[in-house]
């Protein structure tokens, strides 16, 4: 009987072990690319494409590059009639869909650059999601046209 009780829960076990495949299974990054910075600047912008291809919803949580003091995943908003980039604790990553990172929406941003950004090099980005599961990508730096719109930018 104890046998049989062992085996019961083993079985049950399975489902969940099974159900669960990490995060960097399920999404792809397409088109990244860190934004090229004139000399002496010390701030950087990270953009792409996140494509969940489950049925399932993830998040980023985190982002690291090493190039960078300090990496946080950030978004803007409006407020008091100016555009302000403010840090988020996560970007969603929605079922079956596409999270676009770009210039004047959702992005990862790399404050206190170690060094300027020039277009042709390349930096390393690990992309942590809410299952603590990693993705590391190699990231070229390009020239980046910055968001235009008729609102000002405060930081």
């Amino acid at each position: 009987m104890k046998y049989l009780l062992f085996i019961i829960s083993i079985v049950s076990l399975l489902p969940l072990s099974l159900s669960a495949a990490p995060a960097t299974n399920d999404i792809d990054t397409l088109h990244p690319v860190a934004r090229a910075t004139p000399p002496g600047i010390k701030n950087s912008g990270v953009f792409l494409v996140l494509k969940n291809n489950s049925g399932t919803a993830h998040a980023l949580v985190k982002a690291h590059a090493a190039v960078a003091g300090v990496t946080e995943l950030h978004t803007h908003i409006k407020e008091d009639g100016m555009m302000k980039m403010i840090p988020v604790d996560k970007i969603d990553i929605p079922a079956n869909a596409d999270t676009h990172l770009k210039p004047g929406g959702l992005h990862i941003m790399l404050i206190n650059l170690k060094k300027d950004l020039k277009p042709g090099e390349e930096i390393e980005l690990s992309l942590t999601f809410e299952d603590e599961s990693t993705k590391t990508l190699t990231v070229p730096v390009k020239k980046v046209t910055p968001h235009k719109g008729p609102d000002h930018h405060k930081h």
